[in-house]
């Protein structure tokens, strides 16, 4: 079953993971570049990587399935797609961002643009 986490709830799942197995969770974030220009989010206790979701079944191989996953997008659709591959691929521990970027920016940061 794959996790969801609201933006909100986000911090708190990273460091619940990064404590659990010690490796800096990874934040997917499979929007394509022009999203990203729009708007993007750094988040603490988590690597970004921003990889459109067409690129992450070739670029599988770079990703370590024992490492923790949160997925964005912009609404959640795709991110939840992408979080379904990584599961079926072996992925420990794979988690949605329930709302994507668009909740983001209305619970947790308004700052962090709509489009």
């Amino acid at each position: 079953m794959i996790e969801q986490v609201t933006p909100q709830q986000l911090p708190a799942w990273l460091q619940a993971v990064h404590a659990a197995g010690g490796a800096l969770p990874l934040l997917l974030d499979v929007r394509e570049p022009a999203e990203w220009q729009a708007a993007s989010v750094r988040v603490d206790g988590a690597e970004l990587l921003q990889l459109p979701m067409h690129g992450v079944p070739p670029r599988l191989h770079e990703l370590d399935p024992s490492r923790p996953v949160a997925v964005l997008c912009h609404h959640g659709g795709r991110s939840m797609q992408v979080a379904m591959f990584l599961q079926r691929h072996g992925f420990d521990r794979v988690a949605n961002v329930a709302g994507g970027i668009d909740a983001w920016s209305l619970q947790l940061d308004r700052s962090v643009p709509r489009y």
